[in-house]
């Protein structure tokens, strides 16, 4: 609702614009036509020309040829964009004021220049360098964001991180201190000690090897399942082509975290959490669902801190190359990622 409501608001906002430029266009024009009726009709089309034009060259050329170095190209489609809307512009004018003398480019072509191409060209380059402007503010915008948040979770980690090497010492201790028949336990403290290791030594800001992310998200899961008797059946589910990209670290575990949390504790039906890991069509497809209850018991707001934040790296990290979708029933809970792999 909110989207489609600033979407409305965005739209609005250009009608309201072009219709001040057809106003005062209008109004500077009126008195070079033979009626008030023609003058407002030629600019109208004027508007829409240039209009369509800016909106071309904005929305299209610009993101699809010149963001991706596509130069040749755009300048062509560009210039010939022009030329195309100024002959078929003066062509419809000429016909309608009845004078041949507009689309006859034989004669009086440095007019026909003069009038039509040139302040065709230099009003879509005006509207082109706003758009590149207002482009270049949200990237701004967005490197600086992405740049408080690293700082503010690097910060957090550094006041939450005790000496690693105290850490695993004692873990060393505990593990040979935990008798060999019990490989349940050991295999539990294992898993523990890798997952700190890999928060610890493996992670340092940047993309890591999905490989890495999928193995942390495995013991994840293994742990959690410890926990669980057999009313909780717990599927992870991995498929083989999910390796060779890289992919922010810890983007996925808040999601497993969340449906562990929120599983239904029921005596008469299934209690389950389901994790799934794929690719499809050049994208990273993870999807984990888990059955919950009407009623959850919970102190904090629903989907939790660790939910709202991994919505924000998502947004700030991939920026229009994700979808992320959350479907909800009375006794089901899942989540759907998707992201474009370069």
């Amino acid at each position: 609702m909110h989207n489609a409501s600033f979407f409305l608001k965005y739209k609005l906002q250009h009608v309201f614009f072009w219709m001040l430029v057809l106003g005062i266009w209008y109004f500077l024009r009126v008195d070079d036509y033979p009626t008030p009726a023609m003058a407002f009709l030629v600019t109208v089309i004027k508007v829409i020309d240039i209009a369509l034009m800016i909106y071309v060259t904005n929305y299209i050329l610009i993101p699809r040829l010149l963001y991706r170095k596509k130069y040749f190209w755009f300048v062509l489609l560009f210039v010939g964009m022009i030329l195309a809307s100024s002959i078929v512009k003066m062509n419809i004018l000429g016909r309608m004021l009845n004078n041949p003398a507009l689309y006859n480019w034989a004669v009086n072509f440095k007019d026909r220049l003069y009038d039509n191409i040139l302040p065709h060209f230099f009003l879509v380059i005006a509207g082109a360098a706003v758009q590149l402007m207002l482009d270049y503010g949200r990237l701004q915008h967005r490197m600086a964001e992405t740049a408080k948040e690293k700082a503010e979770a690097e910060l957090n980690f550094l006041k939450s991180q005790i000496n690693p090497h105290f850490l695993f010492n004692s873990l060393n201790s505990v593990y040979f201190l935990i008798t060999k028949d019990n490989t349940e336990a050991r295999q539990a403290l294992h898993k523990f000690s890798e997952m700190l290791r890999y928060q610890l030594y493996e992670i340092k800001g940047e993309k890591i090897p999905v490989e890495k992310e999928v193995h942390y998200l495995k013991d994840y899961v293994d742990l959690q399942q410890l926990r669980k008797d057999e009313k909780y059946t717990v599927e992870f589910n991995c498929a083989a082509d999910v390796k060779g990209f890289s992919i922010e670290p810890l983007l996925l575990v808040p999601f497993v975290e969340n449906a562990f949390k929120h599983i239904s504790h029921y005596n008469d039906r299934a209690n389950f959490v389901k994790v799934d890991l794929g690719r499809s069509n050049g994208s990273f497809i993870f999807s984990v669902e888990n059955s919950k209850e009407q009623q959850q018991y919970s102190s904090e707001k629903k989907g939790g801190i660790g939910m709202v934040n991994v919505k924000r790296r998502l947004e700030l990290l991939y920026p229009g190359k994700h979808e992320l979708r959350i479907d909800e029933t009375a006794h089901r809970f899942a989540v759907h990622l998707n992201l474009q792999l370069s």
